[in-house]
């Protein structure tokens, strides 16, 4: 083992922590201010209660995802610096658009939103949570768009072995970030959606409060309409795969030669014939090529190499993420089919929702480890190898002690935030008090 391997597994388990917190921020902040625009529409107070509820367990997540998300710019300085310098061109400015644009309104206006119930007009503070939810989904934006380009670079011209943007407009709406940024986006409200029903599947089992009915009842209706969003994609995402990603789809599908009516595997030995090639062209007889194909053809253009990802891991997070992304989805759908006409949830739903909380995580996970490691070995494709990519002057020990480190704080930030969330969780909704009068508010102003 070399500092290479050690910063790829640093980067993998920082980086797959930090996004645990990612899409449950990105759906959970539209789903608050949801529930905020109900209040603000009907006046009905358990609207606000779920409002204050749902929006501190937001808070304790979103808080998370920013002390985690500051690691992985330091890592580009540290352990890949070969990667920095060949992106830095391209990536900074839709990275710079990432942090003074949308960061910088998802932040201020949740400040905002924080310290001004009571203080702000009602439609203002409304607006502020909604500003702060766009703003995280305008974040990912920026952030997919870069990735993106890793996996299929336009817009530039490579300038004394460094990446030159010419378009930025094509950095922006690269085909690929097309598919991928509504891909990822779904998959958080169903992640937010599987959040939000196990908590109400919690308070279903002890209460029939028509709260939590009418909550989980939303977050059924929103992992619904996710799981058609992602479906959709994911079939626009396959079809761009097969264009510019060959390698990761065989590997994927484990096909390791070119093959017409190529068949789409469920299970190592269990096939669907023409599923595969109809799934990536609409032609059931396209012809797909397979792995050891295109190692070959990759030889000869880009030299000798194993241009071939870990296939095993490829392959089953692929399986991972179908098989527990459509779990809570139908499980949604028939939460729904379940409780039409008022109907009250059944205990044993209540209890699959909450233990099924795990689900959407896992396949959101999955579906990150089949994108990024479907890639390799390149971290831009077609242009700069993993191998390339890595900090030359970083030794074995020092990247040893680096991930010890992240990874022990990562593990006692793991269980600082299963234990506020749980603590928050059991505490349930809290009694409103009675707004303070216009003479009290401004009391602590005039006492300085």
């Amino acid at each position: 083992m070399d500092a290479l391997d050690l910063a790829r597994w640093q980067f993998g388990v920082t980086t797959v922590y930090h996004f645990l917190f990612v899409p449950l921020t990105i759906g959970l902040g539209i789903f608050v201010a949801g529930l905020q625009t109900a209040w603000h529409r009907t006046g009905k107070e358990h609207y606000l209660k779920l409002t204050k509820f749902f929006g501190k367990l937001f808070l304790i997540n979103f808080a998370m995802g920013v002390v985690t998300g500051i690691v992985q710019e330091f890592q580009f300085g540290m352990n890949w610096s070969e990667y920095s310098t060949f992106v830095g061109d391209v990536f900074g400015a839709p990275l710079a658009m990432e942090a003074l644009l949308a960061f910088f309104m998802e932040s201020t206006f949740l400040g905002l939103w924080i310290f001004g119930w009571d203080r702000l007009p009602k439609r203002v503070h409304l607006a502020c949570i909604w500003a702060a939810a766009i703003g995280s989904n305008l974040s990912a934006y920026f952030i997919l768009a870069a990735n993106a380009w890793m996996k299929h670079p336009v817009g530039y011209e490579v300038v004394d072995g460094k990446a030159r943007m010419t378009d930025l407009w094509a950095v922006l709406t690269n085909s690929t970030a097309i598919a991928q940024v509504p891909h990822v986006i779904g998959a958080a409200f169903i992640v937010a959606g599987g959040f939000v029903l196990a908590v109400c599947g919690y308070w279903l089992l002890r209460t029939r409060a028509e709260m939590w009915r009418g909550a989980a009842r939303a977050a059924l209706v929103m992992t619904a309409i996710a799981g058609a969003v992602v479906a959709g994609t994911g079939d626009m995402s396959a079809k761009l795969m097969y264009e510019q990603q060959p390698m990761k789809l065989a590997s994927a599908e484990g096909l390791e030669r070119d093959t017409a009516g190529a068949p789409f595997s469920i299970a190592p030995g269990i096939e669907i014939p023409g599923v595969l090639s109809f799934l990536s062209t609409n032609d059931p007889n396209a012809t797909v090529q397979g792995t050891e194909d295109l190692q070959r053809r990759f030889e000869q253009e880009f030299g000798p190499g194993d241009y071939r990802p870990d296939q095993a891991v490829v392959f089953w997070s692929f399986r991972v993420m179908i098989v527990f992304g459509l779990a809570t989805v139908g499980l949604s759908v028939l939460g729904l089919w379940l409780t039409r006409r008022r109907r009250p949830f059944p205990a044993w739903l209540s209890r699959t929702l909450l233990l099924a909380l795990p689900l959407p995580l896992l396949a959101v996970i999955a579906g990150w480890l089949l994108s990024e490691i479907g890639r390799q070995p390149w971290t831009v494709a077609g242009e700069l190898l993993t191998a390339a990519s890595v900090s030359p002057g970083v030794s074995l020990a020092e990247v040893a002690i680096s991930l010890t480190v992240f990874t022990l704080l990562y593990g006692a930030l793991a269980v600082a935030e299963v234990v506020l969330l749980t603590r928050h969780v059991r505490k349930g909704v809290e009694e409103l008090r009675p707004a303070p009068a216009a003479a009290e508010r401004l009391e602590p102003t005039l006492m300085y």
